[in-house]
This record gives C-alpha cells, sequence and structure tokens, in this order.
C-alpha cells in the first residue's frame, strides 16, 4: 500500500531546504520500475559511496553514464546484431536507464566494468569553505585597540 504525502507545510515553513523536500516529493511518487538491472548502494567509507550493478551481457560499448549536477544517469543499449533463435531468454538483453540522485558534493571518481559487475566510486568532497573550521579567542592583549569616535552635531535652537 502506497500513501501519497504532502509536504506543503514544509515547504511554507522551511528556508533552504527546497533541495531536499524536492528530493522526498520526487521519491514518493517514484514510478515503480522493473527492479532490471539489479545494483547495490554501498557505503565504503565516511565519505566514500559504490554503486554496483549488474550488467551481464553489456560490454562498455553499450554503456552509457553522465552526470548531470546531482543526477547519475546510467543508461545501456544492446546492439542488435545477434540473428540466434533463443529457446529460453533469462538474460536481460534489452535497454535500460537508471537514474540516482545524488547528495552535493557527491561526484563520480570512476567507474568500471568487471567480471559483468559495473562498479561506480562516488566520494563526496566539501568544500574546504564548508568545512568547520577552529576560531581563535583573544585575550584583550591581543586585540586591537578599537578606537572610538564622537560624532558632534550641530544643534541650532529654534
Amino acid at each position: 500500500m502506497r500513501t501519497n504525502l504532502d509536504f506543503s507545510p514544509l515547504f511554507r515553513s522551511s528556508v533552504g531546504f527546497d533541495r531536499m523536500l524536492n528530493a522526498l516529493e520526487a521519491a514518493s511518487r517514484a514510478e515503480t520500475s522493473d527492479g532490471w538491472p539489479p545494483y547495490d548502494i554501498v557505503k565504503a567509507g565516511e565519505n566514500e559511496y559504490r554503486i554496483v550493478m549488474a550488467v551481464a551481457g553489456f560490454s562498455r560499448d553499450d554503456l552509457a553514464m553522465t552526470q548531470e549536477q546531482n543526477m547519475l544517469i546510467v543508461s545501456g543499449q544492446k546492439a542488435n546484431g545477434d540473428d540466434v533463435q533463443y529457446l529460453h531468454r533469462g538474460i536481460g538483453s534489452g535497454s535500460f536507464h537508471r537514474r540516482f540522485e545524488l547528495a552535493d558534493h557527491v561526484r563520480v571518481v570512476r567507474a568500471g566494468l568487471v567480471n559483468g559487475l559495473l562498479i561506480i566510486d562516488l566520494k563526496r568532497e566539501i568544500p574546504e569553505e564548508m568545512k568547520p573550521r577552529q576560531i581563535e579567542i583573544q585575550t584583550d592583549q591581543t586585540m586591537p585597540k578599537a578606537e572610538t569616535k564622537q560624532i558632534e552635531a550641530n544643534q541650532q535652537a529654534a
């Protein structure tokens, strides 16, 4: 049973969370896919992730991968060159199109095809200006003296 959630109250009462709320809204109305090709998402470290897709029968030339802002798109298109008559076809060979929503500052480090598995390594690289930094607290002796200026106003009697 699937229920649709209404995120409009969160949009009205929050500032700066648009991307996260849009992602939640998109996930709640996501179309059900056929589940093919199967894939795993693994957390390989504190800021490292790996997507492993089972793409048996696909060559490197049959696969395409694109990262557009925070979206990773993996697609496969098998060349139709076989004149083979199948008695049973259990290995998927149709085209596919998979989308993965990526968090901010996550980028693809490398991708490889090994033994029918497409392995995509991802890494979150937080910019230096966004990382926490230690701020030195100064004492009276090390603080520069602030000059106080007095502003004089000409007062005229009425």
